[in-house]
């Protein structure tokens, strides 16, 4: 009998719901303006965390720190959105948008390694070189 780790679970979760994510917008802005995208999207992001917090029923932890970061969280990932849909509605290259802009985990690793003093092994440094490459191939 196999037994698959919850992360993994999640991670393809995540990459399913990411996968949608990308596409809904680019179908929502043949029919409305990028800026009644973002808000309608918001919306839906809204009835998520409203469905969250429901679930935590009164048991909810407070840190400023994590309240500072975590806002932080919302504004740039929906800046991100912002950019990323101005990007789709004026060009017809979706798949190349969508490839180039999941390559955000290059921002992130440089992030980590600057301020949480994470460590990139070789291996790492090939993989971050081939997403590079990628990028530039997809972009060509």
């Amino acid at each position: 009998m196999s037994f698959i780790p919850t992360w993994l679970v999640y991670t393809l979760l995540s990459l399913f719901f990411y996968g949608f994510w990308a596409f809904f917008p680019k179908v929502a802005s043949l029919y409305l303006p990028v800026k009644e995208v973002i808000v309608y999207e918001t919306i839906g992001a809204i009835i998520v965390a409203a469905s969250v917090f429901i679930s935590m029923r009164g048991k909810y932890e407070f840190s400023w720190p994590g309240l500072i970061f975590s806002i932080l969280a919302g504004i740039t990932g929906l800046v991100g959105t912002l950019f990323f849909l101005k990007a789709l509605t004026s060009s017809d290259k979706t798949s190349v948008i969508v490839t180039m802009t999941a390559l955000y985990p290059l921002i992130t690793i440089i992030l980590a390694v600057l301020f949480l003093k994470e460590t990139i092994t070789l291996k790492n440094g090939i993989g971050i070189a081939f997403a590079l490459i990628a990028m530039y191939l997809f972009a060509s």
